[in-house]
């Protein structure tokens, strides 16, 4: 094969994008990244304890579904309606009051494939979901908060309610195995996504999984962070975006993320109003600290309003891929 045309094909490669997170901000992120030509890997929080994934957690020893099940509806190739039936939550009937259909799609595939990430896989297979959905671990997890005060809070449900300000947070098993898919993915990634999402129930116990942040740490990818728009009360309050960045390098040290993608728009004020009622304020984009912490920064007005504050995925996906074909065509002397 000819220097030309190994040139060619590193240059129309399917970029490699890992996107790790949870909650609602994973989803919106990978609704904007899936419109692009890129292959992409979400790994996903397995520590949610509440509501239908807590009961079925519970009930049939499985990880959490919940946080699988939104990012699955957004990769998936489906009709409207059909994303409507996934999320679907039942109101009535004795034990399935409170479930969403699509938790119980992906608790019947556990039983059906007898392995969650296998179950995934045949359901994303079904979904045609664009890309690979991964649990960050197959373990049963749980997290834990220290707060300040000595305070330890044990449930990720828990944690924003206690009303305390969060020290660390910790995983038990301490040392939950991850998926080698996952740490394949990373190694291969040209870009690994963090964020957006809540930072300490979200975020990190993605990053606490045994040998999850070191393998980022060794990858040859370009790490960004991309920080919450509003505080999240119980867990960032007050907090600035290199606050964000902090709490992750208080963690799993030190110079973690190569660009740090921040909103510098504030809400309209109503809005504003809206999110202060529940103790939420915008994330104060503190550039140059944020520098000092190691990261080049790139700062846009983000925010989308849709009955709540979103992100602006698609703006935030143009600033990606822009970040990873410059990162690619340097490291091949394109």
């Amino acid at each position: 094969m000819s220097a030309m045309v190994r040139r060619k094909r590193r240059r129309y490669r399917r970029l490699r994008i890992v996107v790790i997170g949870g909650g609602t901000g994973l989803p919106v992120i990978l609704r904007g990244l899936k419109k692009f030509p890129v292959d992409i890997t979400a790994i996903v929080t397995v520590a949610d304890d509440g509501g239908s994934s807590g009961r079925l957690r519970n009930d049939m020893q499985m990880p959490p579904p919940g946080d699988i099940r939104n990012v699955l509806v957004a990769l998936a190739d489906t009709e409207p309606l059909l994303e409507k039936v996934l999320q679907y939550r039942f109101k009535n009937g004795e034990g399935l009051a409170g479930h969403t259909l699509g938790n119980l799609l992906i608790a019947a595939m556990n039983d059906l494939t007898g392995g969650f990430t296998r179950g995934i896989k045949e359901l994303s297979r079904v979904l045609a979901v664009r890309g690979r959905v991964l649990p960050a671990s197959e373990q049963d997890v749980v997290l834990i908060a220290e707060m300040t005060d000595g305070t330890i809070v044990r449930g990720e449900s828990q944690i924003p309610k206690a009303g305390k300000t969060i020290r660390r947070v910790f995983l038990d098993p301490p040392d939950p195995q991850p998926l080698e898919e996952a740490l394949h993915a990373i190694a291969e990634a040209d870009g690994i996504v963090v964020g957006p999402g809540s930072l300490y129930t979200s975020i990190l116990p993605n990053l606490l999984v045994k040998g999850m942040a070191d393998a980022i740490r060794a990858s040859q990818a370009k790490k960004i962070y991309i920080c919450n728009v509003m505080t999240q009360p119980g867990e960032t309050d007050d907090y600035t975006a290199s606050d964000h960045i902090a709490a992750i390098h208080r963690h799993v040290g030190e110079r973690f993320f190569d660009v740090a993608i921040v909103n510098n728009e504030l809400p309209p004020p109503s809005i504003q109003k809206q999110y202060a009622e529940k103790g939420a304020i915008p994330v104060l984009p503190d550039i140059e600290r944020i520098r000092q912490l190691g990261c080049e920064v790139i700062a846009d007005n983000l925010l989308l309003y849709r009955s709540v504050l979103r992100h602006n995925a698609s703006r935030i996906s143009r600033h990606i891929i822009r970040l990873l074909r410059d990162r690619v065509y340097q490291r091949h002397g394109m």
